[in-house]
């Protein structure tokens, strides 16, 4: 056989004038000495017989039994032995180990990995993972792929992304929010007591409770009768309304994004979600995760304690499909992708058989990350001629693509019921809009509480503290002297302070009307002192509910 730099030559030499330099006795020194030994080894296993061990593993191995009761390989691994046998013309019989295991089992004609560690077979034909517990036992081919295990679960109804109202912002966001609600109230009755002190131009501080209810009307997009005139005050109350109209405006983008064009997210993603919420997941026994799990030196010995919980268990399946039940009930199975996309599509066609509504065919969803990956190829025995005479085809194979166009050609091109179904119609759901039930249920709640908590400080609390005072009530002494009021002239007057029972202004039959540029006034004498004039005969006496 020729190798690259031979071919090259070959080539350039048929295009040129130089003859073929196969079987050329001049040139015959340049053949290389390995492709002698390679040559010498392919006619060494030329029609020899050879033992080929597998395991249930589809779709890249399996086992069926023909007629007369002989075990005849299938799977992506068997097409590979196909290529193989017809490039060193050998004959070969299938042999599967007692249980299905990749390693483990009391005895090593349980597993396949024992089959080739005791040469009972002459090759592995399965891609086995390249783990460490592994390549202590037996000797590896070329890497044929790269294994990805996935983790399948039952599809939630429900995002794990949370309510609709809480959805725009994480949890980190709402606690910052809250914090700035609860303290920026205190911040104005800090700030403007300060100022009353270092800055005395008769601006009255704002009290605690003013500041919290300006805080919070101003949250819900609502007004307040606090009318600062302090530049230090304006620019707190402007710093808040600023901040809530960004507030306001993030949040309602987002919540209709979520509510229109909201990505189905899962409450499993990573392996580290398995732990931190103590999901229960299972595995194939005897395979690649258990070892990887109970290794110190992988990544994912963490989760061994999880088995000592009872939250991580290992079966051994007669078929895929009985790990159904188990993830219906609410496990998490970790187990190839290749196998994982075959069971899903399997089951996606059984329920369009049985005629199952288009929406609910998708009852299981992979996660979006991967439990792990690993290196996967065929084992031989230790020491084995076979490893450097298959690994030469193997790996022009590989190149070719071949393997990967093996894996998925039972496989629709689209991917397998994905995490988001993309549906059409989103329709709000009570789950959408369970915080307003909750805010409803907590306001009513509180507000049954300040009231209960009122009656009993204004008509208990307080008629003690009466009857305890009134034998100590002094008498009341009253001053000839004229008090004067200071009134705030730069706002009009309500409607109650003027014709009310308690009114400053009153109103006499001898009261004369005055015009004044043309405008009919009602000349009226205050209790100040001062002259009002009121419009008569105009829209604005309407406002003053006069008839004349």
């Amino acid at each position: 056989m020729a190798t690259g730099i031979e071919l090259i030559i070959s080539t350039i030499c048929n295009a040129t004038f130089c003859e073929p330099i196969y079987d050329n006795p001049i040139l015959d020194s340049l053949i290389s000495q390995n492709t002698k030994q390679y040559l010498a080894l392919s006619e060494e296993f030329n029609g020899k017989h050879f033992k080929i061990g597998t395991y249930n593993n589809r779709p890249l191995s399996w086992t069926e039994k023909d007629d007369n009761g002989t075990l005849i390989g299938r799977g992506v691994a068997f097409v590979l032995v196909d290529i193989l046998q017809k490039r060193f013309n050998f004959t070969y019989e299938v042999v599967v180990p007692g249980n299905n295991f990749e390693l483990g089992g009391e005895q090593a004609e349980d597993s396949l990995i024992g089959l080739v560690n005791s040469s009972a077979v002459d090759v592995a034909a399965a891609f086995l993972p390249k783990i460490v517990k592994y390549l202590k036992l037996v000797t590896f081919s070329v890497d044929l792929d790269e294994g990805v295990w996935m983790m399948m679960l039952k599809r939630p109804k429900e995002s794990a992304a949370g309510s609709g109202l809480l959805a725009p912002f994480n949890n980190a966001v709402w606690y910052l929010i809250l914090v700035a609600v609860l303290s920026y109230g205190p911040c104005i009755t800090l700030l403007t007591t300060l100022r009353s002190k270092l800055v005395p131009d008769g601006e009255p501080y704002i009290s605690i409770s003013p500041s919290f209810w300006f805080v919070y009307g101003a949250f819900i997009k609502q007004g307040t009768s606090l009318a600062p005139d302090a530049n230090t005050t304006r620019v707190l109350f402007t710093t808040w309304w600023i901040f809530i109209i960004l507030l306001s405006a993030f949040y309602t983008a987002n919540l209709t994004a979520f509510l229109t064009l909201s990505k189905f997210t899962l409450d499993i993603e990573t392996p580290q979600d398995l732990y931190k919420k103590n999901y229960r997941w299972i595995a194939t026994e005897g395979g690649a995760v258990q070892f990887v799990v109970n290794s110190p030196n992988e990544d994912l010995y963490y989760l061994s304690r999880m088995i000592s919980t009872g939250r991580a268990e290992f079966r051994s399946m007669g078929s895929d499909y009985d790990f159904l039940p188990l993830v219906q009930g609410g496990a998490v199975l970790v187990k190839e992708q290749t196998a994982i996309d075959e069971l899903m599509y399997g089951d996606y066609l059984q329920k369009a058989r049985e005629g199952v509504a288009e929406s609910d065919r998708c009852t299981y969803v992979v996660a979006p990350y991967s439990f792990m990956t690993k290196l996967r190829g065929f084992a031989y025995p230790k020491g084995s001629k076979l490893k450097k005479l298959f690994d030469y085809v193997l790996m022009f194979v590989l190149q070719a693509g071949i393997i990967d166009f093996l894996e998925r050609r039972d496989l629709p091109s689209t991917k397998i019921c994905p995490l988001d179904l993309q549906s059409k119609d989103r329709q709000l759901r009570n789950s959408d809009l369970m915080m307003t039930y909750m805010i409803m249920v907590v306001g009513l709640s509180a507000a049954v509480a300040i009231f209960i908590g009122e009656l009993i400080i204004k008509r208990y609390l307080r008629v003690k503290i009466t009857k305890h005072n009134k034998g100590k009530r002094k008498k009341a002494k009253f001053s000839n002297k004229p008090k004067f009021y200071n009134y705030d002239d730069s706002r009009p007057p309500p409607y109650e302070a003027i014709f009310g029972q308690n009114s400053k202004f009153k109103i006499k039959d001898s009261s004369k009307t005055k015009i004044i540029n043309g405008r009919e006034y009602l000349v009226i004498d205050a209790e100040n002192g001062d002259t009002r004039l009121i419009p008569v005969r105009t829209p604005s006496a309407f406002l003053y509910n006069i008839s004349k």
